[in-house]
């Protein structure tokens, strides 16, 4: 089930993807899915991050060949980070390469969106906290992760968490593709199989840290392959059982 969230004229809504129909929901998708009389052509729509994240938390080395390519050591517990959610923007929307950084780089990952609140959960029954999943690029200004003592501002550009394009409910998390186009040359080819830490032990590790709330995002890690972005480029994350994410990068 391919779960969206979109505007029409001045309404903001979520609904079901089938083919090229959406099916309107009632209110939001995490208690339960109540349908509503009203469908649309998804050509009439204007997609949105398909969830309104509190707060996005995100992985850092999570793959040991990005850690490697980084010159990192790889991390013996979780690296979890935080980006706001005033850095979100959905599909088709435009990266803000930001005056303050000379290199920007894509980083392609599977995003899980929260469907209950979850504090203290055990990795056992970490995925009955999941609505399901998306593609996410967590956009880094990577010169200034270099320069500062802790990564917040290279994370926390407005427009530097970019997901969607909806939420994939079926879909096996430990074994997902992980690609990253740039103006259609691939340039990140993963695998959720590699994995340093599963996604249940993350979700479990973030859980005992911060309370994770309905609609918050994780972003799990990206692959090897990372690399920079220009004004007028065109990045997708593509993961298979999902779809594809696309944004061009724009410079103000």
């Amino acid at each position: 089930m391919k779960i969206v969230r979109f505007t029409i004229g001045k309404k903001t809504l979520y609904g079901i993807l089938e083919g090229k129909t959406v099916y309107g929901l009632k209110g939001t998708p995490y208690r339960e899915l109540r349908h509503s009389d009203e469908m649309y052509r998804l050509d009439d729509v204007k997609l949105l991050a398909p969830a309104a994240p509190s707060k996005i938390v995100c992985l850092g080395l999570n793959y040991k060949a990005h850690a490697d390519e980084a010159n990192f050591t790889v991390p013996k517990n979780p690296l979890i980070f935080l980006k706001p959610p005033s850095a979100v923007i959905g599909p088709e929307d435009n990266i803000i390469y930001p005056a303050m950084s000379k290199r920007v780089d894509f980083e392609g990952e599977l995003g899980v969106v929260i469907k209950q609140t979850a504090r203290h959960i055990s990795e056992a029954a970490a995925l009955d906290y999941v609505l399901g999943y998306t593609c996410f690029n967590d956009v880094t200004a990577r010169d200034l992760q270099s320069a500062d003592q802790q990564w917040t501002r290279a994370k926390s550009f407005d427009t530097f968490a970019a997901f969607g394009p909806w939420i994939e409910t079926e879909l096996d998390p430990e074994n997902t593709p992980v690609q990253t186009y740039l103006n259609g040359q691939l340039k990140q080819d993963g695998n959720t199989r590699d994995l340093i830490f599963s996604i249940k032990t993350v979700l479990s590790f973030a859980s005992q840290v911060m309370t994770l709330l309905p609609g918050d995002v994780i972003a799990t890690g990206t692959p090897s392959g990372i690399g920079p972005m220009q004004p007028g480029d065109v990045v997708e994350i593509k993961i298979a059982p999902i779809g594809a994410l696309r944004n061009r990068v724009v410079r103000l």
